[in-house]
């Protein structure tokens, strides 16, 4: 029997958030890892620099976004969704920016592979 981790289609995530079903995406990464699926927000929190595109915020497990763009950015979203998976276990800050990145491109390197071939 296949273990669940190996069954997650990357490039199917990445081209929902591609084509802005964002939400459905973050329902199957949930359903995978087996965590709440978060919320997701258009808007930065308050005290937020205005140069980043998202961020996530443990407390109110939320993924905000800069703006609605930002919705079909797969980069962000799997990075913030990194972030959220990391912080369901307790509700500290665990994961760092670099290893939220890797998390980010695996998924987007699968993708362009699956589309060259």
């Amino acid at each position: 029997m296949l273990n669940k981790r190996d069954s997650l289609d990357k490039p199917l995530i990445v081209w929902l958030i591609l084509n802005k079903r964002t939400e459905e995406a973050l329902n199957l990464l949930s359903d995978h890892y087996q965590v709440t699926m978060p919320r997701l927000k258009v808007g930065l929190p308050k005290g937020h620099k205005k140069n980043v595109f998202g961020c996530y915020t443990s407390k109110n497990q939320t993924i905000s976004l800069l703006n609605s763009e930002v919705i079909g950015n797969p980069f962000v979203i799997i990075h913030e969704f990194y972030h959220h998976l990391r912080t369901s276990i307790g509700k500290e800050h665990k994961g760092t920016e670099r290893n939220a990145n890797k998390f980010a491109n695996d998924f987007i390197r699968e993708y362009q592979a699956a589309v060259a071939r």
